[in-house]
């Protein structure tokens, strides 16, 4: 019989719609894949060499539990520079990309039934990794007219005796927000108050188009005692299959996730640590290019928005994703169950692209589109999504057109 927690798991929408876009591609069909979540670079060559360069001198043998000692010493360099935060050694864990860092942080700092809050829209794995280590994910309402971040006023109606850790991604996907320190310090003096650990998701803190990017640890030593900020290469040196993360955190909570991870998993490959420890040291340049590039799309992508019609969207101010409001045509749209979720079924049937609906965020209203992607690549996604839309207004007999 296999376990109950496997009733209670929804499986991810993300992957299921890669597999469908693959099945599609493989019967002949041309598609447009606006959904995935994986920078369309190359892992920087620096980067790659100094993988291959491990692997020739025979660096294959178990290594250290928490990571190798240059790479740590690497990231201690890179959150004192350009975070503001002082780390030792021993308060870094290097894991099998931020996905295995932020469940190696549950398990260090939940119990069964405590409870996670999640403001929405939030990453679909949280909810779904809270729930595998038996604890409770709390979805908390966040506004619109504050780009869906989350304030103090907010977090308090939410919080019980049983709140254990509140996630914060920081900048957000889906939306792209990026908080600014008032609303960090706002946020993160509640969780001091309530005793309230702090899971800081700041994987695409490189993707950052405003003037100064804010580590929410940075803020105070008694903030950065409650605070687990996880990171990693995935997204800023599009190492997406490489899987390298990690964890800083005070040197308790360390030290329980590097038990934890000692238990699962020994340490991460070796080869994908060296490449990360050159990605970090070596290679600014390359990773400053991409940003760049982002924010040229991004630019892009907000003036195509802005000459459609009948949609609102979210603007972005990092990462590579633009949070696309449809609640002005749900009424005109014929569904039965999920109205993002049907809308994004028929689009990519009838029109061949493939976005992500709202519902897997949190917001059923809304849908995510990626701009890690060729320019035409987009740019061709949102006319024929332009074209979808007038078609769902025109036949409509509820439309106001």
């Amino acid at each position: 019989m296999l376990s109950n927690r496997l009733s209670i798991i929804t499986p991810s929408v993300t992957v299921g719609i890669s597999t469908k876009v693959k099945e599609l591609k493989d019967s002949g069909k041309k598609i447009i894949n606006l959904s995935i979540g994986e920078p369309d670079f190359n892992v920087p060559e620096k980067a790659k060499h100094s993988g291959i360069e491990s692997l020739n001198n025979d660096e294959t043998k178990y290594n250290l539990v928490p990571g190798i000692t240059i790479l740590r010493e690497e990231i201690c360099k890179k959150l004192l520079d350009e975070n503001n935060c002082d780390y030792s050694l021993d308060e870094i864990v290097v894991s099998s990309g931020a996905k295995n860092a932020i469940t190696n942080a549950l398990l260090a700092v939940t119990d069964p039934g405590d409870e996670v809050l999640l403001p929405k829209p939030y990453w679909v794995s949280y909810s779904e990794m809270t729930k595998i280590v038996n604890a409770i994910p709390v979805p908390m309402n966040t506004d619109k007219s504050n780009d869906f971040k989350l304030t103090g006023d907010i977090l308090k109606k939410y919080i019980t005796n049983k709140t254990k850790l509140l996630i914060l991604t920081n900048p957000s996907n889906p939306t792209g927000a990026v908080y600014t320190k008032e609303e960090l310090l706002d946020i993160a003096n509640i969780c001091l108050e309530n005793n309230i650990y702090i899971l800081a998701d700041e994987i695409y803190e490189k993707i950052c188009y405003t003037d100064k990017f804010v580590s929410i640890a940075s803020l105070s030593k008694e903030i950065k005692d409650i605070t687990i900020t996880i990171n990693g290469f995935a997204k800023s040196a599009a190492m997406t299959g490489i899987r390298l993360g990690y964890s800083a955190s005070n040197k308790e909570i360390a030290k329980g996730i590097c038990a934890i991870q000692g238990h699962l998993v020994s340490h991460p490959c070796l080869t994908s640590q060296y490449i990360g420890y050159a990605a970090l040291r070596d290679c600014k340049k390359d990773l400053d290019n991409m940003v760049d590039i982002y924010k040229y799309r991004r630019d892009l992508i907000v003036s195509k928005l802005d000459s459609m019609t009948n949609i609102g969207y979210i603007y972005p101010e990092g990462a590579f994703y633009i949070f696309i409001d449809l609640s002005k045509i749900k009424d005109n749209f014929n569904f039965s169950e999920s109205f993002s979720v049907e809308f994004c079924e028929e689009f990519l049937n009838k029109h061949n692209v493939a976005i992500v609906p709202g519902l897997a965020f949190g917001i059923d209203d809304y849908v995510r589109i990626s701009y890690a992607c060729d320019e035409k690549d987009f740019l061709e996604g949102l006319n024929r999504l332009n074209d979808f839309i007038s078609e769902i207004m025109v036949s409509c007999p509820n439309s106001a057109l």
